[in-house]
């Protein structure tokens, strides 16, 4: 079976770039697509804190995430059709963009290396309620 449209997990993270070149070795011997999504922290529950410091906060995390999926599609040698930045809880936002973008399979990568981490870990409610494929590369 051919994966024609990957969704991609990423983090702020060097070893982000791992998982791109994955998706890409699965889709492109079929011209498929390859999508990035990020999920960044709300600020409201820090600038409670620091408000006069933070300024927008919500603006500053989400450029710093375009710009790092603007990396990965540029080192991925391979066009990277949509980048999406969600608030929110990991898994509803999965199950929703995949169902709007027709995603045929995910992406996650697990730094975990205790075997309690890997099944508690944020990707396992995503593998038990989704409707898609889902490949979870250890980091």
């Amino acid at each position: 079976m051919g994966y024609r449209n990957v969704l991609v997990a990423v983090a702020l993270s060097p070893d982000s770039q791992q998982l791109v070149n994955k998706a890409v070795s699965i889709v492109r011997p079929y011209n498929g697509k390859v999508s990035l999504i990020t999920l960044t922290t709300e600020p409201e529950m820090y600038s409670s804190y620091a408000a006069p410091m933070l300024g927008d906060l919500r603006s500053v995390l989400q450029e710093e995430a375009q710009l790092f999926m603007e990396e990965l599609a540029i080192n991925a040698d391979y066009p990277i059709t949509d980048r999406s930045i969600v608030h929110g809880e990991f898994a509803g936002s999965m199950a929703y963009v995949c169902q709007q973008q027709h995603i045929d399979l995910v992406i996650c990568g697990n730094h975990s290396t205790r075997l309690m981490n890997k099944f508690s870990c944020s990707a396992a409610k995503l593998i038990n309620t989704s409707t898609v494929d889902v490949l979870i590369v250890p980091l």
